[in-house]
């Protein structure tokens, strides 16, 4: 093997690692940020119940946003790691 075998190599691993490292962070910030919009949904409908249409709804919105910037994030990362 030569130098340069050796260092295509290495290079396309450490793409790999990093496509996969930045789709998994992308999923645990998802998985965080949707715990917090719920966390804070709960505690706004018990404070106000009678606003709970109003609260569930921004809520699943909110809850959508994130839920599509983590799958692009997802999507992109899992296309680093095909790609390379």
């Amino acid at each position: 093997m030569t130098l340069m075998t050796l260092l295509a190599d290495v290079q396309l691993g450490y793409s790999h690692f990093g496509g996969a490292i930045g789709a998994g962070l992308a999923a645990i910030g998802a998985g965080i940020g949707i715990g917090q919009i719920g966390k804070g949904a709960v505690e706004s409908i018990a404070r106000q119940p009678e606003a709970s249409n109003d609260i569930r709804a921004n809520m699943i919105l909110t809850a959508a946003f994130v839920e599509g910037v983590a799958l692009f994030a997802v999507i992109a990362g899992l296309l680093a790691v095909l790609k390379a």
